[in-house]
């Protein structure tokens, strides 16, 4: 894969980035800048090379036409903050605004062009559309540098037919993702254990099949938990459910015993009333939830105390662990010990500890952790996953000589 040291000399070059700059905002209040923060050491890179640097992503979901609530204004006054030189920002991204934001660049400067979503082209299922925008995008710049992990799964303009416009390298980001993803997949340290939580089986079902083989213990948590013990024949009153995924889920068990790979699933749960915060909630056993004083409509929404120390064991115990996924509804306070002894262990692992991304890369921060107290945490919650399934990851691809 090419990297920054295949590319020629960039000083007073026009260096188009393209970040993962997807935060979450309340309003345009940026509640977590764990991926602005992470962007920072390539950008720097370009910066200190002399390099005319513009920063190019998307924000939310927007149907390809401009929308206040997802400018990334806010990520580009976070950016300057942490760059700590001025950021300019072009309110379009190929459009009068944008060019001449790149044309007045200094050595060292940088810009960050509007939402790329607000551009039909950007995530079009069309080829030629996206084709059509990534050459407008190239105009704009004389090399390329992918450092966006957290969409390198996406056949997306800015992502695979940019590369292909423009002479295109991986950037620091990415290669450090990629270095630590191929530590889990060819050479883990073992004891290897993976926990994974999450809502839905559905969505781990590659992960746990390509990884099966591999690791020494699965630890299984979060609303999917209950499918698992649906396949066991327990009854697990309102809790979430994939009637579709249980005989999946019988299969995994299966060939994991077959296997060698213990499967540790909770012993005991947090059982709730209902939805929220002001529900009332009692712990139970595992294979008796509907025993809990909310009978049949009980709804589990943690993994229990028993089940946490257990589990937090496990993962201090191990040299190589991978987590994706919370272990409940760790928004709200009376559900997130699970998750929260989880965080804590990992932190605690002699070995190397990865935070897969997503909604566990959210937690950790909610639950008051740092980013340094793991080996790793991931940007890319998705492109994590579909890398540990063994899939070709488009963006990556197209970085192949």
């Amino acid at each position: 894969m090419r990297t920054l040291s295949d590319l020629p000399s960039l000083d007073g070059k026009r260096v188009i980035i393209r970040c993962d700059l997807n935060v979450p905002l309340d309003g345009r209040v940026i509640t977590d800048d764990g991926r602005i923060v992470a962007s920072v050491p390539t950008i720097k890179h370009l910066v200190d090379q002399g390099a005319k640097v513009i920063v190019i992503s998307h924000l939310g979901r927007p149907e390809g036409a401009p929308d206040a609530k997802y400018s990334l204004e806010p990520a580009a006054r976070r950016l300057e903050e942490l760059l700590g030189q001025p950021v300019f920002f072009a309110t379009d991204t190929v459009g009068s605004e944008a060019r001449g934001a790149v044309k007045a660049l200094d050595r060292g400067g940088v810009v960050v062009l509007e939402n790329l979503r607000f551009n039909a082209g950007e995530a079009s299922k069309d080829a030629a559309e996206r084709e059509a925008f990534a050459a407008k995008l190239a105009d704009l710049g004389d090399f390329f540098v992918s450092d966006g992990f957290g969409v390198v799964h996406r056949k997306q303009a800015s992502v695979y037919e940019l590369a292909k416009a423009l002479p295109s390298a991986a950037g620091l980001l990415i290669e450090r993702e990629l270095k630590v993803l191929e530590r889990l997949t060819s050479s883990p340290e073992r004891p290897y254990a993976v926990v994974l939580g999450g809502s839905k089986v559905s969505d781990k079902l590659g992960v746990i099949d390509h990884l099966l083989p591999t690791v020494n213990k699965l630890l299984i948590g979060g609303g999917m938990l209950f499918t698992f013990l649906a396949a066991q024949g327990h009854k697990v009153g309102k809790s979430l459910l994939e009637v579709d995924q249980i005989e999946t889920c019988k299969s995994y068990l299966t060939r994991a015993a077959e296997l060698g790979v213990e499967v540790v699933l909770p012993t005991d749960i947090v059982v709730a009333s209902k939805f929220g915060a002001d529900a009332e909630s009692a712990i139970t056993p595992a294979d008796a939830i509907e025993s809990s004083p909310f009978g049949e409509t009980g709804l589990g929404l943690d993994i229990g105390p028993e089940t946490a120390k257990h589990f937090a064991e496990v993962i201090r115990s191990s040299k190589t662990v991978f987590w994706n996924g919370p272990m409940g509804v760790f928004e709200i306070p009376a559900f997130a010990n699970g998750t929260k002894q989880v965080a804590q262990a990992l932190t605690e692992v002699d070995g190397l500890s990865v935070v897969g991304g997503g909604d566990s890369a959210a937690a950790v921060r909610i639950l008051g952790f740092k980013d340094e107290q793991f080996g790793h945490i991931s940007t890319g919650g998705g492109a994590s996953l579909e890398f540990l399934e063994g899939k070709k990851l488009p963006g990556l691809e197209v970085l192949n000589d």
